[in-house]
């Protein structure tokens, strides 16, 4: 077994706190998931662990994750970040290694696409982030990275988002940029 993959399991203590956690916050805010019953959802969890635990990398960063989708095509759970402002354990990143490779000073210790991969989780693009903003107001003071089409990147960009004036503003900024105030949010299916 590698390192990779005992550091990827849980205690169980940790894994009942985490379900109790996800299941107040599942059962808090119902107007995220209508129609849908935790017990199904924890059923699927119990069924993969490894996907618990990128929730569980999720809860730790501060991304507080919550239910907010069940694919019917593919019998998914989808789980987003639901913090509202963007997970402050996942911030001053720039958008991806290419972008931190080209920094020469004061680089940031990582950067969102990495960091999003290592946790098992993939960045909210354009779409996902307007649609979880139907579910609440969310990056009101900070603003996450999105997931950027090889286009822009080619250019030298990334894309962020937030929501100000009661609408989602989506920005350009240098990939290799970084602030205390942007992180990304992250998606999980299970």
């Amino acid at each position: 077994m590698s390192n990779i993959e005992i550091k990827k399991e849980l205690s169980s203590e940790k894994r009942e706190t985490l379900f109790k956690t996800l299941q107040a916050r599942f059962e808090k805010n119902m107007n995220r998931h209508k129609g849908l019953k935790w017990d199904k959802i924890q059923e699927k969890l119990q069924s993969d662990f490894k996907k618990f635990w990128s929730l569980y990398e999720m809860e730790r960063t501060g991304g507080e994750p919550d239910v907010v989708n069940f694919d019917k095509k593919t019998a998914e759970y989808v789980f987003c970040d639901c913090s509202a402002e963007s997970p402050s354990g996942r911030r001053s990143l720039c958008y991806d290694r290419e972008a931190l490779d080209l920094r020469k000073e004061h680089k940031p210790k990582n950067n969102a696409i990495e960091m999003a991969f290592s946790m098992g989780i993939t960045l909210l693009d354009e779409e996902q982030y307007r649609e979880l903003q139907k579910l609440g107001n969310f990056d009101q003071k900070t603003s996450s990275w999105i997931k950027t089409s090889s286009e822009i990147r080619k250019l030298g960009g990334a894309l962020f988002a937030d929501f100000r004036y009661g609408r989602v503003f989506v920005y350009h900024n240098g990939a290799e940029s970084y602030y205390a105030a942007r992180g990304f949010r992250g998606s999980l299916r299970v």
